[in-house]
């Protein structure tokens, strides 16, 4: 590799994004079996981190699981509920409700504030199993495509060149990556589709 000019491309040390908070109620996993057959029947959602030349920023989103359309993202230097609530008021705000929302137990996921919203909208809540990360396997195979495709790549330095990087990732994914499992359709004209032939 050093006589060819390459390296190879791999994660850093791993940081602990999916803290629980003892004093927080938690969920049943609702997805267990269940066939997933249409937009907004279960959204997911999680939480990553990317290494910039100063410490780290935290990438929170929310994907559609049956068309795999990330409906909503953000970036943000602090990982609490304000994250996570940016993010699923703007997908509720674009999108409409879901009938099921997942994540994992952590506690910007279980924190009193943000439950309200789902509880508010009449969205039921699950949460994965503790220590299972296959629960929730979609979101965290799209993590898998965003890092190695784009964010490990590019090698941000700054939060602002990591927000307009994963802007142009998002949008490119979204409108323009084909999917085999979508019949070879991007996935939010999946998403809009099937709505278009309800109406």
């Amino acid at each position: 590799m050093k006589i060819l000019g390459i390296k190879a491309l791999y994660p850093v040390k791993k940081r602990n994004t999916s803290i629980a908070d003892a004093n927080h109620a938690k969920y049943p996993y609702l997805l267990k079996r269940l066939k997933v057959t249409k937009p907004n029947q279960v959204w997911a959602s999680d939480i990553t981190y990317i290494r910039l030349n100063r410490g780290f920023v935290y990438l929170c989103a929310i994907i559609d699981l049956y068309t795999r359309s990330i409906l909503s993202w953000s970036l943000s230097p602090i990982m609490d509920e304000r994250l996570t609530m940016n993010v699923l008021n703007d997908a509720i705000h674009k999108y409409g409700n879901p009938e099921i929302f997942n994540s994992d137990q952590g506690s910007q996921y279980t924190a009193q504030k943000f439950i309200n919203i789902l509880v508010n909208h009449n969205i039921s809540i699950s949460m994965d199993s503790k220590g299972r990360a296959l629960d929730n396997i979609f979101i965290e195979r799209f993590w898998k495509t965003i890092k190695y495709d784009n964010i490990y790549p590019s090698g941000y330095l700054t939060i602002k060149e990591a927000h307009d990087g994963i802007d142009a990732f998002m949008h490119q994914y979204n409108n323009h990556r084909l999917h085999s499992s979508l019949r070879y359709k991007p996935p939010l004209k999946f998403y809009s589709e099937y709505f278009e032939k309800a109406a």
